[in-house]
């Protein structure tokens, strides 16, 4: 009986895995491997808070989620109106489909390496731009025909054989417990380097896309206030477990092994990022490192493609689901969209760091509206309890804080135009977080 009743229990677990999934993506595993080549252990406390603080916004997200039984956008639209509900919309569509063109990227040109790697005698094979269109077709035609669930399943598998892979090979290699213990006291080395480097392992975790999209994965499930013991149990087992111990492995190898192999981080690769499982893989670390960044890749995309359908879908009143025929063209859409992210220059490492550092900057305006609403007994019959409203705003702060370091670095190359952008975006997100805490202000006063 109590084995039935364990199976069941894990049977229903999914929403945050799902998050999960996207938060050990091919974006986190670059950021890990590049500040372990950089910096060795000393953005270890990073790695720590990015787990833990990535568990407590699931937290606060699935209780707005399960309290409202409703979409975040709809009840930003509901309460606070439909301009805010645009600009939360607009929040994630910017920070998702960068993130959709980064990692298409990265998953065309491991393809590509791929095939190279292996020998195959067809050069337009090794052509990173006809791996893109192909996977973008693949992902359009699997995600609108298939669902949530397809996306969800994927994500299970493929959390535990990252987590694995890793977890083996913290095992084996030298990892020096002092210089560790030093990666504890939190500080932001080399300057602007460090700060995006630092944003973006905090922005693999507390990302605006995976806080949003907990109450739309939710609903797929069916999960209602009843099932908030499942929901605890799904954020622990998947965030501050999975993720957490995927995190804490991939850093500490390869703050062990990349640095003493003379890696460096401007140019790093996933060749010489393969060096992370020589211990345990041997003359066949290239091939497993590949095999599970391109895994990654598949499985994010995945999970970051339905994100933007999902909360257009709420404000235009869709039904969340690919029976609409507006919501499926919208997600096939993403998907094809996402092509375009082959055909882009640059070294796809370097990119999906500062792809995690742009969406951390719009991710305390994410966080700034849930606590927003979690506070306010119109939208929730139980408001936040003192402990939670103190963890929200911890949250808030630190991921404040590493992305304003992030745009004062790109203050200073602001000429260049990917620089621009970044600013421009930080201070729209800015000027709404004043409107939004002058609302929330005015409407207190107005209330006493």
């Amino acid at each position: 009986m109590e084995r039935g009743r364990i199976s069941t229990a894990l049977e229903r677990l999914g929403p945050t895995w799902l998050a999960g999934a996207i938060a050990a993506g091919p974006a986190t595993m670059g950021s890990l491997l590049v500040a372990g080549a950089s910096f060795g252990y000393a953005l270890l406390w990073v790695v720590v808070c990015s787990a833990v603080l990535g568990a407590l916004g699931q937290y606060l997200a699935m209780r707005l989620g399960l309290l409202t039984e409703d979409g975040i956008v709809s009840v930003v639209d509901r309460h606070l109106g439909s301009t805010w509900a645009w600009v939360l919309v607009v929040d994630v569509v910017l920070a998702a489909g960068l993130a959709q063109l980064i990692i298409m990227k990265t998953l065309a040109e491991v393809s590509a390496t791929m095939v190279a790697s292996a020998g195959v005698d067809v050069t337009v094979l090794a052509d990173p731009r006809l791996w893109g269109v192909t996977w973008a077709v693949i992902l359009a035609l699997g995600l609108a025909g298939g669902g949530y669930r397809v996306a969800e399943l994927g994500a299970k598998v493929l959390v535990s054989m990252v987590v694995v892979a890793f977890v083996a090979a913290a095992f084996v290699v030298p990892i020096d417990p002092t210089a560790a213990a030093g990666g504890l006291v939190p500080a932001i080395p080399a300057g602007v380097d460090g700060a995006l480097v630092a944003a973006g392992i905090l922005g693999g975790a507390v990302h605006i896309t995976l806080l949003t999209m907990q109450s739309y994965t939710m609903r797929a499930r069916g999960w209602t206030v009843r099932d908030a013991d499942t929901a605890v149990v799904d954020i622990l087992s998947s965030m501050l477990g999975a993720f957490g111990v995927f995190s804490l492995a991939v850093f500490l190898v390869a703050a062990s092994v990349l640095p003493a192999a003379g890696v460096d981080p401007a140019t790093i690769d996933g060749i010489s990022a393969a060096q992370t499982l020589g211990p345990v893989a041997g003359e066949y670390a290239t091939w497993v490192f590949l095999a599970g960044l391109l895994g990654a890749a598949v499985s994010t995309l995945g999970g970051n493609t339905i994100v933007p359908p999902y909360l257009l879908a709420d404000k235009l009143g869709w039904e969340q689901s690919t029976d609409d025929s507006r919501y499926r063209a919208a997600v096939a859409g993403v998907a094809l969209v996402s092509a375009v992210g082959a055909f882009l220059g640059g070294a796809f490492f370097q990119l999906l760091v500062l792809t995690l550092a742009f969406g951390l900057v719009g991710t305390p305006f994410a966080i700034a509206i849930i606590l927003v609403l979690l506070n306010d007994p119109d939208v929730v019959p139980e408001t936040n309890s003192r402990v939670a409203n103190v963890g929200g705003l911890v949250l808030f702060v630190v991921a404040a804080l590493l992305a304003g370091e992030f745009v004062r670095g790109e203050l200073e190359t602001i000429s260049d135009p990917l620089s621009a952008f970044v600013v421009a975006f930080a201070v729209a997100m800015a000027l709404a977080l004043l409107g939004l805490a002058g609302r929330y202000v005015r409407d207190r006063v107005s209330g006493d």
